[in-house]
């Protein structure tokens, strides 16, 4: 009975996500709550359930972020790029999803375009061209940049804090792909976008007016900021070496940055997005009670009867599910669900390898973000940036341009997957 109880709550708390309805942090706090309540799961289990490892790594890397951008350093960057471009259009709106793309592997998505987003539309504004193409590129470019690393998306920070994998593994097993499907993507959207991104030379050399270094604010923040990131970065690469868990390094780094520019840590703080993690702590009390109920388990026992614990259809069917789940629903909730069960898949199996598991999980969560103004926290963004500038980007607008990308880089897993892990 409490296995069914569990599975309602589940798909109640998942139907109000999706709806958009009532804030999503809200609903997963209010689902993980009745988990509790119903005696599902008890408070000191519920508590287990939470990965504060997961937890820590966003924390910390919001308040690394969240004082560096009080330097001007992207807004530098930003116009740096379009000078370089020499104001043609298509080359500003490659360098600009360049810098969005490394960044986001570095950084949180939101904040990467949060910052890049303002720039953009000064500069169509003097260009006098439709920025819609620009930021369409960007919310692309910030979801498939965020794949390459563990730090960079928050569906790879949760496989990297529940597997054995760590920053290196991410980067040495998803950069190949994920450099593949920029440069397609890229090529793409020249084709898609190209003729129509044309401008007379007077507005170019606007561009070639501004001045990059009036956007840096603080020089020594600036300078301070760069050594603790690349401090964190090197920490990051090392930490299973140094027997460290990322969250260990991303707090580390964060209070480090916060001793050595003596900014109010009530100001710092604020910069943490409270409302995302607690998002994750109501979701992950929620699957936990899929886990004590053997929910979890019953349904990768199904799995493995459908696919017969052969890892080459199941690494398919998990790359293109995920990738078609997280283009319509939040790839965060369906992620925290995926990994008990391939946990429960490998256990149950006998699969000792579940790492073209992982990857497939990673790619599809990941880059299925693309498919549609939905798909992931980044686009909404946009999306609302965009309108309130008077520039709506409509939900099949954006879909009729980025849902075949996305397909497109999916079909490029497939094959990177396929030939890396499975031949």
């Amino acid at each position: 009975m409490q296995a069914y109880i569990a599975v309602f709550v589940f798909l109640l708390t998942y139907a109000i996500i999706i709806s958009e309805k009532i804030h999503r942090t809200i609903v997963a706090l209010m689902g993980g709550m009745l988990m509790i309540f119903l005696g599902i799961l008890h408070q000191e289990k519920a508590i287990e359930m939470i990965d504060f490892n997961t937890l820590g790594l966003l924390t910390g890397m919001m308040i690394i972020v969240g004082i560096t951008k009080e330097t001007g350093l992207f807004e530098y960057l930003a116009v740096k790029s379009a000078k370089w471009a020499k104001g043609d259009p298509w080359r500003i709106m490659l360098a600009l999803a360049t810098i969005t793309a490394v960044a986001s592997a570095f950084l949180d998505n939101v904040t990467t375009v949060l910052l890049i987003v303002p720039v953009t539309f000064s500069i169509t504004a003097e260009l006098k061209v439709n920025p819609i193409p620009f930021l369409i590129t960007e919310v692309l470019a910030s979801n498939i940049g965020g794949t390459a690393t563990l730090i960079g998306d928050p569906p790879n920070i949760m496989i990297g804090s529940q597997t054995h994998l760590g920053f290196l593994d991410f980067v040495i097993n998803l950069t190949p792909a994920v450099v593949v499907v920029y440069i397609a993507t890229m090529i793409a959207l020249k084709f898609i976008y190209g003729r129509s991104l044309k401008v007379d030379e007077s507005l170019k050399q606007k561009i070639m007016e501004f001045d990059e270094r009036s956007e840096i604010k603080d020089y020594g923040l600036l300078k301070k900021c760069l050594v603790v990131l690349g401090l964190t970065i090197t920490g990051f690469i090392l930490h299973q070496f140094l027997h460290m868990e990322s969250a260990t390094i991303a707090m580390g780094g964060a209070t480090l940055l916060m001793l050595i520019t003596r900014i109010n840590p009530e100001r710092v703080l604020h910069q943490v997005e409270w409302p995302v993690i607690f998002f994750f702590i109501g979701l992950f009390v929620l699957v936990g009670g899929l886990e004590e109920t053997g929910v979890i388990e019953k349904i990768a026992r199904m799995s493995l009867e459908v696919t017969g614990g052969e890892m080459v259809t199941t690494s398919m069917i998990v790359l293109w599910l995920s990738a078609i789940a997280s283009a319509f629903v939040d790839n965060i909730p369906f992620v925290a669900t995926m990994i008990p069960l391939i946990k429960a898949m490998g256990t149950i199996g006998g699969i000792s390898n579940l790492d073209p598991l992982w990857w497939s999980l990673a790619l599809g969560a990941c880059l299925g973000g693309n498919g549609t103004i939905i798909g992931a926290s980044a686009n909404v963004i946009v999306a609302g940036m965009a309108e309130h500038r008077h520039h709506p980007i409509s939900f099949l607008g954006f879909m009729k341009v980025a849902f075949p990308l996305m397909i497109m880089s999916i079909i490029i897993s497939t094959g990177y997957v396929y030939l890396r892990y499975l031949m």
